[in-house]
């Protein structure tokens, strides 16, 4: 077959597959364009998920009659900056900058744009499936009233392919409202309705500021606990400046959905966000559990290029590993500044679990003479429980009630151990519930991470050092890295052109896939820059360790035993979950155990 040249007609119809894939992405190229115009105020709506109608109107700055030609020819746009007479792809500061959503649209749809400047006319240009008409002057909104009003209808009616294959109006309705919302919470100084088959989904009111209204907007749109269980996120390395806000780690999901990355306003999706997550939280969270956080990165555009894909999601920094190292590390802090606090979730659970019997329960049984639970002043010999040690003293005095005044401290003081596995504390206003064997298996976990911080980790040498053969790119990249895996206690160096070998591996990983762990680590180096595999290895040896060491759930423990776990807590980061993010604790205000109680 003779090479020929494909039609306007074809070429815009194959353009237009690349940018809008489905009406979730049409709808988030128009709400960019009304972003871009300096809207406050963006109205969206949609029909059978969009396949009949989108509608997306804004109160920006407008367009002229003859802006109205332009905006729907390839590449026309009025975003990308010049420089020296050139367009400059380096210094984008919007969300679009192609100059390719309209026509893409307007080729395989319905569309019809009507606009208008201050108080001047408005006009309106009408695209059916590529064929253009007008502009023309038309009625707008209210007189003095400007902005842009985006209709498309019958998408994908110009190619039939595309439509066959569109998902159900259910999963179209959900992809939308997901764009809708990531845009809404990058701009939480913009007010936001979006309305599907005549109901209202959200509705947005507009923040006086884009910083102090956003963990406003975020809890419209993460829910409301998130608001409750949320720490702010603050710092800046290099001219990256990164904030936001970070979920509690018993705060956590089952899957990664509720994590935001914004880029200079710019939603995107991220593996670099998933995998420093991931290193974050490593410490705190199962595997299979993730947390909930929405974090935005400002920086120099030239920093990053957002030119990688014609849907604009994805991102490449010009030193991703500092954007990783600035994520874990403004987390790690973070998290640390939460010290114990566990998530408002964990009571509240606790407190919906307790179910009021029914008024006419009567007992089957006589209670016998009622005494409150006492705060035993136990055996007097010190506790080897916090000493290093793990044995431990095996039994609690009984002792008449004692009025012991409790402190102001957060988790008050015991009063009780419930079936040698549960300390109760009486704190200033409610009580504290402590599982044992959680809590102390955090704070076992903290001492051996300190100690390999001070002393460094332990060294095995292996009586044959290990050859592991590697591609050449693979032995630069390891071998680069020499002293920082020497930290980590992994002795390496390169042993010809394309192998390595290791000499020393950390003691306590004990018998481990040598050549598996050396590939592993090539791998992550070559797509983060960074040596994860051995860290989270170490880390889930120390967490194993931890458990076993840790006073077991079924110990008793005397009164100044428990007491010392509590002051422990109180002084040791992280303490409000276990390795594997549950909580170590669940706090009752007294206010909530009387109306439990209709006291109030």
């Amino acid at each position: 077959m003779a090479i020929r040249r494909l039609s306007e007609g074809t070429v815009n119809r194959i353009a237009a597959g690349e940018v809008v894939e489905r009406p979730a992405a049409a709808v988030k190229e128009l709400v960019e364009n009304a972003l871009d115009a300096g809207a406050t105020r963006i109205d969206i709506a949609t029909s059978n998920g969009g396949a009949d109608l989108l509608l997306v109107e804004d109160n920006g700055s407008g367009m002229e009659a003859d802006e109205l030609r332009l905006a729907i020819e390839r590449h026309a746009t009025s975003k990308l900056p010049e420089r020296n007479g050139e367009d400059d792809l380096s210094h984008i500061e919007t969300l679009g900058f192609r100059g390719e959503a309209l026509p893409s649209i307007g080729a395989v749809a319905r569309l019809s744009i009507a606009s208008r400047i201050g108080t001047g006319d408005a006009h309106q240009i009408d695209v059916d499936g590529g064929a253009v008409s007008g502009p023309y002057p038309t009625a707008f909104r209210a007189p003095g009233q400007h902005g842009t009003r985006v209709e498309v209808r019958e998408l994908f009616y110009a190619t039939p392919a595309r439509l066959k294959f569109l998902k159900s109006a259910r999963s179209e309705d959900l992809a939308t409202q997901d764009i809708v919302k990531r845009l809404a919470m990058s701009r939480p100084d913009v007010a936001v309705t979006l309305t599907m088959d005549g109901r209202r989904v959200l509705d947005l009111e507009g923040g006086r500021d884009l910083l102090e209204s956003r963990l406003t907007r975020l809890a419209r749109i993460m829910g409301r606990d998130f608001h409750d269980n949320a720490a702010k996120v603050e710092t800046s390395r290099e001219g990256v400046t990164l904030s936001g806000y970070a979920g509690l780690p018993t705060y956590n999901r089952a899957n990664a959905q509720m994590q935001f990355l914004f880029v200079n306003g710019r939603p995107v999706r991220d593996k670099l966000l998933i995998g420093a997550v991931r290193g974050a939280y490593a410490d705190f969270l199962a595997r299979d559990r993730h947390p909930a956080l929405a974090l935005f990165l400002e920086c120099d555009p030239a920093f990053v290029d957002v030119n990688v894909h014609p849907a604009k999601t994805e991102v490449r920094f010009r030193d991703a590993g500092l954007v990783r190292g600035l994520i874990v590390g403004a987390l790690k802090h973070t998290l640390a500044q939460a010290g114990h606090r566990a998530s408002t979730t964990v009571a509240g659970a606790a407190l919906s679990a307790f179910q009021r019997q029914s008024p006419d329960f009567t007992p089957s049984f006589q209670p016998p003479a009622y005494r409150s639970a006492s705060y035993s002043s136990g055996l007097r010999e010190p506790s080897s429980l916090f000493a290093g040690g793990t044995a431990l003293s095996a039994r609690v005095e009984e002792a008449p009630l004692v009025d012991t005044p409790v402190p102001e401290t957060p988790l008050g003081l015991a009063r009780a151990q419930l079936h040698e596995t549960y300390v109760v504390a009486q704190t200033a206003d409610g009580i504290v519930i402590v599982d044992q064997h959680a809590a102390h298996e955090r704070l076992v976990y903290e001492r051996m991470k300190k100690a390999l911080a001070d002393g460094g980790i332990a060294r095995q040498p292996l009586l044959i050092p290990e050859v592991v053969e590697l591609d050449p790119a693979e032995v630069t990249r390891v071998t680069a890295r020499a002293a920082e895996l020497a930290e980590l206690g992994l002795a390496v160096e390169a042993f010809g052109p394309d192998a390595v070998m290791v000499r020393e591996v950390p003691a306590m990983l004990g018998k481990l896939d040598l050549k598996g762990l050396i590939r592993d680590l090539a791998d992550e180096i070559a797509e983060t820059g960074n040596a994860l595999s051995l860290k989270e290895r170490l880390e889930e040896v120390s967490g194993t360790l931890a458990c076993h060491m840790s006073v077991r759930a079924g110990r008793r423990l005397n009164a100044d035993e428990m007491n010392a776990l509590l002051r422990e807590m109180e002084a040791t980061p992280h303490s409000g979950q276990c390795n594997h993010g549950r909580p170590t604790y669940v706090e009752l205000k007294l206010a909530d155990i009387e109306r439990l109680f209709g006291r109030r």
